[in-house]
């Protein structure tokens, strides 16, 4: 990889083909290199150990919104289950070459749209600091193969086919988007705001209304289109709230900005100059991105991911007008970073992966490939992990008690959980062969929730692994 292709430089416009044939390699090397620690380990994050089993039960005819059910839209399911289709299902290394594309695909949209407006140079600047800085957080939040790393491409090609003026298109991005993630339809404002400042005609919006609607209308009638508006609309209102966790969700805040910042240290100064620059539409962009960070009250780090694009592209603006040695610094100083975080992603430990795998190992011991089990937990891939189906269609005790990594115990129990869940699922809890209790002292466990006691009343007691409980059921 050569480093004039790396430290963009002022050139002489090229022609399209010649220019894409030079990038492209690069680009594609770099997304490569940053996604190296996410082929280290079978799974990064709870989100990857829940999609893996959902794509299981839907290949084995489940359906979504029914037996299969998740707070998410459709899109990263079906492509779990398709990876799962070529790979087989025992492993994620499919998916991971699609978060890989998906990297690749992004940067080129944003070099693109950088080019556009910018220049050879700037486009050049723009990929390359965008795979950069895409890895600047967490591991197990940068490296997953889970729902905002497929949500990147389809914002870019939202605002790159709005640059363009192909509102159709635009509005097909969008719920492409929104379909992969509620908060990716966040990019729909600022595809506004170029469809009000280009000033086109009436019909383009509704091309744009048209493309926007049309696919998620599809989605849920490929669906259950009852089950559809209740799982990714209606039915997290108890998810949502701060309640009894403000100080656990601000120090995570906190936490995760910092670690954005560090990330994009290299950037930061230029993005601050971008102000002088004609990027209302970046700026927007980056603020309907802080938007689907805040909702929600989580603060998760890769809730974080939708706000790089448009660093990114705001920096690129900024380094345009400013002396070619500030774009060296930029990409040098990003560089460092990337280098740090790609470190820290292959060095990091993972006890909750070592742990899930113990728990797996005892599940898979004291069960038949048939029999179905019960995890009374958080972490869903220790169902993938043991190749045991689940009991019920509920994979955590989250979507029972409202308990999740992202709270400290503040309206947690059964009154808070999913509408309709614990009379679902005491029919279907009882075939458990095996129940595991890894609630470990945790808000949800048995001596907190009346209905799981209930259940385990059914079952005795037959070990522990790791601090998880093993029930049986009795004779």
């Amino acid at each position: 990889m050569s480093a004039e292709l790396l430290l963009p430089s002022p050139s002489v416009p090229a022609s399209r083909t010649a220019y894409w044939s030079r990038l492209l390699p690069p680009l594609a090397a770099l997304a490569c290199v940053t996604r190296i620690p996410s082929f280290s380990r079978p799974l990064w994050n709870p989100d990857e150990g829940y999609l893996a089993v959902q794509a299981r039960l839907l290949a084995h005819g489940g359906q979504l919104y029914e037996t299969v059910v998740d707070r998410k839209p459709p899109f990263v399911p079906w492509l779990y289950e398709a990876a799962f289709a070529v790979t087989g299902s025992g492993t994620l290394a499919g998916v991971r070459v699609l978060a890989v594309l998906a990297q690749l695909l992004t940067a080129a949209l944003l070099a693109s749209l950088a080019r556009c407006r910018w220049g050879d140079a700037s486009g050049r600047t723009a990929g390359v600091l965008y795979l950069l800085i895409s890895v600047g957080l967490n591991p197990e939040d940068a490296q997953a193969a889970t729902f905002e790393v497929f949500l990147l491409p389809c914002t870019a090609a939202a605002m790159w086919c709005a640059d363009r003026r192909r509102w159709g298109a635009a509005g097909t991005a969008v719920a492409c988007a929104f379909l992969t993630k509620q908060t990716g339809g966040a990019v729909l404002l600022p595809v506004l705001g170029l469809y009000v400042a280009s000033g086109a005609r009436r019909e383009g919006v509704l091309r744009l209304a048209a493309g926007a609607v049309l696919p998620v209308l599809g989605a849920a009638l490929a669906t259950d289109p009852a089950g559809f508006v209740f799982w990714t609309v209606t039915g997290s209102g108890a998810y949502a709230t701060l309640t009894g966790s403000e100080l656990h969700v601000l120090s995570r805040a906190l936490v995760n900005t910092g670690i954005v910042t560090v990330a994009c240290a290299g950037l930061v100064p230029p993005v601050v100059r971008a102000r002088r620059a004609p990027t209302a539409d970046l700026w927007l962009w980056l603020l309907a991105s802080a938007g689907g960070v805040v909702l929600g009250l989580h603060f998760f780090g890769h809730y974080y991911l939708p706000l790089l694009p448009p660093v990114a592209l705001l920096a690129t603006a900024a380094l345009h007008a400013l002396p070619y040695d500030r774009t060296v610094t930029a990409v040098l100083t990003s560089a460092c970073a990337c280098a740090l975080f790609l470190t820290w992603g292959a060095l990091a430990p993972r006890p909750d992966l070592d742990h899930a795998r113990r728990v797996a190992q005892a599940v898979s011991s004291r069960t038949a490939p048939g029999d179905p089990v019960l995890l009374w937990g958080i972490h869903p891939e220790t169902y993938w992990l043991a190749d045991r189906a689940p009991a019920t269609r509920y994979l955590t005790a989250g979507l029972l008690t409202n308990y999740s990594g992202g709270r400290d115990g503040g309206r947690v129990g059964e009154r808070y959980a999913v509408r309709g869940a614990w009379r679902v699922f005491r029919r279907e809890a009882v075939s458990a062969v095996l129940v595991v209790d890894d609630s470990r002292g945790k808000p949800y466990a048995p001596e907190r929730v009346r209905g799981l006691r209930r259940l385990l009343a059914g079952y005795e007691e037959v070990g522990t692994v790791d601090g998880a409980v093993l029930w049986v059921r009795r004779g």
